[in-house]
């Protein structure tokens, strides 16, 4: 089943590097480009693990310049963009390395894309607003999930008008993108849960987006294939290097699927979620995405497409139903909040939170473009 389309445009980083030693593979091809100096952009769990000294050291045995802004904060404020930009021109770095997950990503390509492009990063917010191409980056991923090493997505907190900001531009794409599952060796059960969860949920909303295409839908569908095969297995033992390897390529496939298809509500009221409550992006999009996708269902093309994603599921039935209810019972399995009342969520909020998803360039793609009623009634539905 596939969606007819007169025109799609297809982006993915220039190189990716997969499996173990991929991060040596990385390095050494930064110093083949001949790039001199270098930041490191990271947060501190990364820098207490010693994954950012370990890269370190291999660049500077290559003969690199090496600087760290090591501040990144879960939910990447303007502030963090600010702060790398400032470490940036001390360093006088002509690339930039990200080291984490979606955060550090995050953060890195937007210092990447105001160092060539100037301005503010708010000015960016929307699609495809820059001009120039952004600093190289070598996107080092430490999670399976947001899939930021590959993207041409950024999200920055706007934390003065209390949202999160969607920058969706070609330039922001890195340059190269690492996965390297060794890397992800240490990673905790619940961050297991919530990046694996994220990444089915790029995979279901780019294979119901009304952008999806031929090539997104193939990139989908092995995603969720090898997620339920596979994300149960990372999350029981961490140390199991064969469910980290394959969560890898799931998020990355996923990632391909929705860098080119885009989303849909889902991500458009989590990312209100996280600039409202700084909640981690991965389980808001776990508690979403079954609600999002039964009122979604009311669409006949999504209605045939989550049965199809029923099937790939392995869900009892090939009904757009059985996806639903699979998706929740999937989440409890991994330890997910049941609603969002359970995440600190409040009443009061969910009319901000509606007007800010209803502004988000992630909705656009949604198989049903809600009213502001509608965003309401899923957050309601979602809440209890």
């Amino acid at each position: 089943m596939t969606v007819i389309t007169p025109f799609s445009t297809f982006y993915n980083p220039q190189v990716s590097f997969f499996g173990s030693g991929a991060i040596v593979a990385a390095i050494d091809d930064i110093k083949r480009n001949e790039y001199k100096s270098v930041l490191i952009v990271t947060d501190p769990g990364i820098i207490k693990t010693g994954l950012s000294d370990k890269v370190t050291a291999l660049l500077k045995e290559r003969d690199i310049k090496v600087s760290v802004y090591g501040n990144c904060k879960p939910n990447p404020a303007i502030q963090n963009v600010e702060e790398g930009l400032v470490e940036l021109s001390k360093a006088n770095a002509n690339a930039i390395v990200s080291i984490g997950g979606g955060s550090a990503h995050d953060n890195a390509k937007a210092i990447a894309l105001i160092a060539t492009n100037g301005g503010e990063i708010k000015d960016y917010e929307g699609l495809d607003k820059s001009k120039k191409a952004s600093l190289p980056l070598f996107a080092i991923n430490t999670t399976a999930g947001t899939a930021s090493e590959l993207t041409r997505f950024t999200i920055i907190s706007d934390e003065a008008r209390r949202t999160k900001m969607a920058i969706v531009d070609a330039h922001v794409t890195p340059t190269v993108a690492v996965n390297d599952p060794e890397a992800m060796i240490g990673m905790p059960p619940g961050l297991t849960a919530a990046t694996g969860l994220d990444a089915l949920t790029h995979a279901i909303e780019a294979y119901v987006s009304t952008a999806a295409t031929p090539i997104t839908d193939c990139c989908a569908l092995k995603a969720i294939d090898l997620i339920v095969a596979n994300l149960q297995n990372a999350y029981d033992d961490g140390k199991n290097l064969e469910a980290r390897n394959n969560m890898c390529y799931a998020e990355y496939l996923a990632g391909m699927a929705f860098n080119n298809a885009s989303l849909g509500y889902v991500h458009a009221i989590a990312h209100q979620l996280g600039g409202v409550y700084h909640l981690p992006h991965g389980v808001c999009n776990a508690v979403l995405l079954n609600h999002v996708q039964k009122f979604n269902s009311a669409d006949k093309n999504a209605n045939d497409r989550l049965k199809v994603v029923a099937k790939h599921l392995r869900a009892d039935e090939e009904t757009a139903e059985s996806a639903v209810k699979f998706i929740r019972e999937f989440a409890d399995k991994l330890g997910i909040p049941k609603n969002l009342k359970e995440m600190g969520v409040k009443e009061e909020d969910f009319e901000l939170l509606a007007e800010n998803a209803m502004k988000d360039v992630c909705h656009v793609t949604n198989p049903i473009q809600f009213t502001k009623g509608e965003v309401i009634e899923v957050i309601k539905s979602a809440y209890y």
